[in-house]
């Protein structure tokens, strides 16, 4: 037999109009096989011209053969209870798998009833004989049945909705009945007979990407972490040192006018490390001016009153915030001669012993920002945080009062988020409380603000991402990660 796409030519050549599946009967062959050769007709160019129309059909499942067979599930049901009736758990039970929906079929069709006037429930008739119209339909024509029943049908598992493409063909402005197929390039016979000057070569699609390489890549977040960084060194801050992920509660809390009773050292909130459980290596003498500060107060404030212990400042844990980060930072700039102002950011990872969902992790990354200078108020550092997210590209801003251990006043930061379409919060700030800084050794007068952010939600935000675990974990889509393009942010 010759080859199937010239079959296809020829007798297209006869009737100018060919139906696939007409075609596949007529040749009698697969028309899933007389669709490849149209495949590989269609790419020689004009030969031919191809509509496409689909067929719907319904197919019965595997349970819809079954009740084909052996009758629907509620005649069955019908046909198991006796003249006199039958208790229903013995019914279910004699009926098996397909017993509770044809028993609850039955019922709806008014067949048989259930008598509880001696007890037990006891099954019975209601009417003598049964027309089993779903063997009926299933074994029938499908054109007479109603879709209404027809979705009933499917919706019972009973039959499906099969489409099924099929082509009709026509003669294309290059028709031809003889198949050649063009070189796809220049051989040194052509070049030296001189044929290739009156030989159709196959057109180049310089279009056409070439076999992707396999190589390795960047996340979202270290993208948009790396223009964060920038933005930050644009604006003048240097970058502190960030790794220490095991910290001791004195630097990421007592360090920070936390007191030791506060509900977030507790374990429900903190990840405390077993092994090293404690660390001993503190300045002594600002080890003493936190305990005086914490217990009896000083600097102006009357303290916490309660008697600070050691021990609970010495326990390790796995860092809450990057803020323990700008108290070590805060106080190297303390101890030197001269006080000079520093501008100081920090972006890595903190930990939090929290519920995960939608915008909540275990694990997420903390933007810091610290600014110490004489006079500072907290229109700066409104003023600072505005400008840092407006070169994000981020305008939505609200602040919203707060309370915090180490800064006084305190705000939230809020983001409107345009998947979630509602206000997130993104961030706190605040003015570093005399309580932190008097004890370092800061002199009176400098003011420090400080500002945490997280890196995943402004992300969400810029992404349109609904959902942190879309970003991050076991669930992301590998691809979005391979193929998410370099973060671009319209700096103002």
């Amino acid at each position: 037999m010759q080859d199937l796409p010239t079959a296809v030519l020829q007798e297209l050549d006869r009737a100018n109009e060919l139906d696939s599946l007409k075609l596949a009967e007529k040749l009698q062959v697969d028309e899933q096989k007389i669709v490849g050769a149209i495949k590989s007709l269609e790419a020689l160019g004009d030969v031919i011209e191809t509509k496409i129309y689909q067929v719907k059909n319904w197919k019965l499942t595997a349970e819809g053969e079954e009740v084909a067979s052996a009758g629907s599930h509620e005649a069955r049901v019908f046909n198991q209870v006796p003249a006199d009736g039958i208790p229903q758990p013995e019914l279910i039970k004699k009926c098996g798998p397909w017993g509770k929906v044809g028993f609850s079929k039955a019922m709806s069709a008014g067949w048989i009833k259930i008598d509880k006037s001696q007890g037990a429930p006891v099954v019975q008739r209601l009417i003598e004989s049964i027309t089993d119209t779903v063997m009926d339909h299933i074994k029938g024509d499908d054109s007479s049945i109603d879709d209404k029943v027809k979705a009933e049908y499917k919706k019972r598992k009973l039959a499906e909705e099969v489409l099924t493409k099929h082509y009709t063909l026509q003669k294309g402005a290059n028709f031809t009945t003889k198949i050649e197929k063009a070189p796809t390039e220049l051989t040194a016979d052509m070049i030296a007979t001189g044929s290739w000057k009156t030989t159709s070569l196959k057109p180049y699609n310089l279009d056409a990407l070439g076999v992707e390489t396999g190589a390795g890549c960047l996340h979202p977040l270290l993208k948009v972490r790396a223009e964060y960084r920038q933005i930050f060194l644009e604006m003048g801050f240097s970058e502190m040192t960030t790794n220490k992920f095991v910290e001791s509660s004195f630097w990421n809390f007592d360090a920070l006018f936390q007191p030791q009773q506060h509900p977030a050292r507790d374990a429900h909130d903190t990840f405390f490390i077993s092994d090293p459980a404690t660390s001993t290596n503190f300045p002594s003498d600002y080890l003493e001016r936190v305990k005086k500060v914490h217990s009896e107060g000083g600097f102006g404030s009357q303290g916490y009153g309660y008697d600070w212990k050691i021990d609970e400042a010495s326990k390790n844990l796995l860092r809450t915030h990057t803020t323990a980060v700008s108290a070590r930072m805060l106080y190297e700039v303390a101890q030197k001669d001269t006080f000079e102002p520093v501008k100081m950011f920090s972006i890595d990872r903190v930990f939090r012993n929290e519920t995960l969902d939608a915008t909540h992790l275990a694990e997420f990354h903390q933007i810091e920002g610290v600014v110490a200078d004489y006079n500072l108020t907290l229109g700066h550092c409104i003023g600072v945080i505005n400008t840092f997210f407006t070169k994000l590209g981020i305008e939505k801003l609200r602040f919203k009062p707060a309370y915090n251990p180490y800064t006084e006043p305190s705000m939230e930061i809020f983001s409107y988020h345009e998947g979630l379409q509602k206000w997130v919060e993104i961030g706190n700030s605040g003015m570093f409380r005399p309580e932190m800084l008097l004890p370092m050794g800061l002199p009176e007068g400098v003011n420090c603000i400080g500002f945490g952010l997280s890196l995943e939600r402004p992300t969400m935000i810029k992404y349109k991402i609904d959902n942190i675990r879309d970003l991050v974990g076991h669930k992301v889509n590998l691809d979005m990660v391979k193929r998410n393009p370099l973060c671009r942010i319209v700096k103002a």
